[in-house]
């Protein structure tokens, strides 16, 4: 069984809530002053871990109601190509830069309060059976619920663990005696 096969909607929404929970938790001891800060052991500050988060959640939102409303469908966004997505990220991170840490939090739990909510309007089938959804494309074992895997639960699990090497590294580098 693949990490992103659930037995129901019901499965999926609460892995999607407990992940966000445990992920949610890591800011808790982020300093505000520290948000921005890039260390080597990193590849993403606490303040792009959730604008990344903010841009594909929404993004596959807008993807599924821009199918709904009869509108073309532009992958992954107008103007990026899948083979140049550092530049989406980019405008994720410039999108929400002004923002505080407590602001991007509070964006982030009402984005997955919509991401739930979306996914609550879903039928099983629209879930897991591949083709309900155009976006979705023709790929075997592309269905939506596979889509919403990769991009709540397996970022929210990884990005966790980066956050935590994050905090460490941090810890590390304000108890090293400075020169």
């Amino acid at each position: 069984m693949a990490s992103y096969d659930y037995s129901s909607k019901e499965q999926l929404l609460e892995t999607i809530r407990s992940r966000y929970v445990l992920l949610d938790g890591e800011f808790d001891t982020v300093d505000e002053g520290f948000r921005d800060l890039r260390l080597p052991q990193a590849d993403k500050t606490p303040s792009e871990i959730i604008a990344y988060q903010l841009g594909w959640l929404n993004l596959v939102m807008g993807w599924d109601r821009d199918e709904l409303e009869g509108r073309e469908v532009e992958m992954p966004a107008p103007g990026y190509r899948w083979n140049r997505l550092g530049e989406m990220y980019s405008s994720f991170y410039r999108k929400y830069e002004a923002y505080s840490l407590r602001e991007l939090r509070d964006l982030f739990r009402d984005t997955v309060g919509e991401w739930e909510a979306w996914i609550g309007t879903l039928s099983e089938e629209e879930l897991f059976v591949q083709g309900h959804r155009r976006w979705t494309g023709s790929k075997e074992n592309w269905p939506m619920a596979r889509w919403i895997h990769i991009n709540s639960v397996a970022p929210f699990t990884s990005f966790r663990t980066k956050l935590r090497k994050w905090k460490k590294a941090l810890a590390a580098a304000q108890q090293s005696p400075t020169e």
